[in-house]
């Protein structure tokens, strides 16, 4: 038998080059904000842009202070409360000084719930950037009167119309 040889067959792998595009890939940025810090003794000024971050900061720090103290004072109301019970003194006096002090001290407590629902109305606002100017007209509230009444709604002028139509209907 005559002898075979195998032949090597080369096989060359082509590359296939990419053209490479001179367009850089479009990366988004997403702006990250860098929270704005405020000092504690920081007052919001009629010289800033009106309800700006600095202001909405504020603001929110205050209310939430606010809200804080409010519940602390109220737990501590209801604790202590219900530990000084006299209404079962043997003394009518006693026992009607008691429950009028008890009736009290719930009206108030009650007063400070229905304010403390008022700021988490205020804290909402502030989180849907409408903090700071008149539910009725859209016109800023102003820094003066929303310090002297952060849970304010409403600008001068349309809280006393809101007032003067709430009289008129408690008339009827």
């Amino acid at each position: 038998m005559p002898k075979t040889t195998k032949i090597k067959k080369k096989v060359k792998k082509t590359k296939v080059k990419v053209a490479k595009s001179k367009v850089k890939p479009v990366t988004k940025k997403v702006a990250t904000k860098t929270p704005i810090k405020i000092s504690k003794n920081y007052l919001p000024k009629d010289t800033e842009k009106y309800m700006c971050e600095k202001h909405k900061i504020f603001f929110r720090m205050r209310l939430t202070e606010w809200k804080k103290d409010l519940v602390k004072s109220n737990n501590e109301a209801l604790y202590n409360g219900s530990m000084d019970d006299n209404s079962i003194s043997a003394d009518v006096v006693d026992q009607a000084n008691s429950y009028t002090d008890k009736n009290v001290e719930m009206k108030a407590i009650n007063r400070q719930i229905k304010l403390i629902s008022e700021i988490d109305k205020a804290l909402a606002r502030i989180r849907e950037d409408i903090y700071g100017y008149c539910l009725d007209t859209a016109e800023p509230i102003g820094l003066k009167r929303l310090m002297a009444r952060p849970i304010a709604k409403y600008t001068i002028a349309a809280q006393e119309k809101h007032e003067k139509d709430e009289k008129v209907h408690a008339d009827d």
